[in-house]
């Protein structure tokens, strides 16, 4: 159940969670906040008005009340298949109110490219909150992830349930239809590397090994954004940032690779001052967990 602070928050789906013959009432909130994003509209620069979008039919050029419209399927050329709203409500699936957990499975068993929009999932009302509690205990004792499907946005969605704090985190699994084949990109025949190239890559990779703190990652181009907002507020004069000068191109690889490791390059200097940063905010531990190379 969602805490009483949040009462602003809206689910995106309500139905029932079921382990077999235990079944709770759930309701499903998303699990990624995209309101602090910097949003525009589109403006009349000549009225500083809104620019209001017209649904047009491409035949006749006319205006079209979006209430007037419905779904069409294209079968030929210019041909469709007409669906109501209520013909499409008529299409019913057991996981349109349902979670039906049917297996479990160990997270490493799922492959990474599948994993899509994460939830999280908890109970709806205090009726269900026992067999919630249930549930979801049994799930965090056995350290399994849960394989189940519902309906979201009008589409059967395959979708993973493992315990998160104090609730459910359900995330939506991409079908095997969705993924491309890799092959179709990557190039498998590729040469094998130089071992002394090989080596010198291991120990960069070494000298920039850190614990993973999302935190120390802005979206940068997001903040430039809200400081150009202000500056423009503020009737500021904004001027265009001057390109940034190209590096020297380097055509021998391993000179690249050992000026890396010397730090030579701008990109290592920016990482040596973020490792450094990083290192302060860490308390301190016996034995350091970061090694550099020799």
């Amino acid at each position: 159940m969602a805490k009483a602070g949040n009462k602003a928050l809206r689910p995106t789906w309500e139905g029932h969670l079921r382990l077999s013959l235990v079944t709770c009432p759930v309701a499903l909130y998303t699990g990624v906040e995209h309101s602090a994003d910097v949003q525009f509209n589109l403006i009349n620069p000549k009225t500083h008005n809104r620019i209001r979008m017209q649904a047009v039919d491409a035949g006749t050029g006319k205006a079209v009340e979006r209430s007037e419209l419905v779904k069409g399927f294209p079968v030929a050329k210019n041909k469709y298949v007409l669906l109501e709203k209520d013909e499409l409500d008529a299409v019913k699936l057991e996981s349109t109110r349902n979670v039906d957990i049917e297996e479990f499975v160990d997270a490493s068993s799922i492959d990474r490219i599948y994993w899509d929009e994460p939830y999280y999932l908890a109970p709806a009302g205090k009726t269900g909150i026992e067999a919630f509690t249930v549930i979801q205990a049994a799930m965090a004792k056995q350290k399994k992830v849960a394989l189940g499907r519902l309906v979201l946005h009008q589409r059967e969605r395959i979708c993973a349930l493992e315990p998160r704090d104090g609730g459910i985190l359900l995330t939506t699994l991409r079908s095997h239809d969705e993924i491309r084949d890799s092959s179709e990109i990557f190039d498998r025949h590729l040469p094998k590397p130089a071992s002394d190239m090989l080596e010198i890559a291991e120990k960069i990779i070494k000298q920039l090994e850190a614990d993973f703190d999302p935190t120390e990652f802005k979206d940068r181009y997001e903040d430039a954004l809200r400081e150009l907002i202000q500056r423009k507020k503020k009737g500021e004069p904004v001027v265009s940032a001057e390109a940034p000068e190209e590096e020297d191109k380097v055509v021998d690889l391993m000179d690249a690779l050992r000026r890396s490791l010397k730090g030579g390059a701008g990109s290592r200097e920016k990482a040596e001052r973020f490792m450094a940063a990083h290192e302060k905010k860490k308390p301190k531990r016996k034995s350091s967990s970061r090694k550099r190379a020799a």
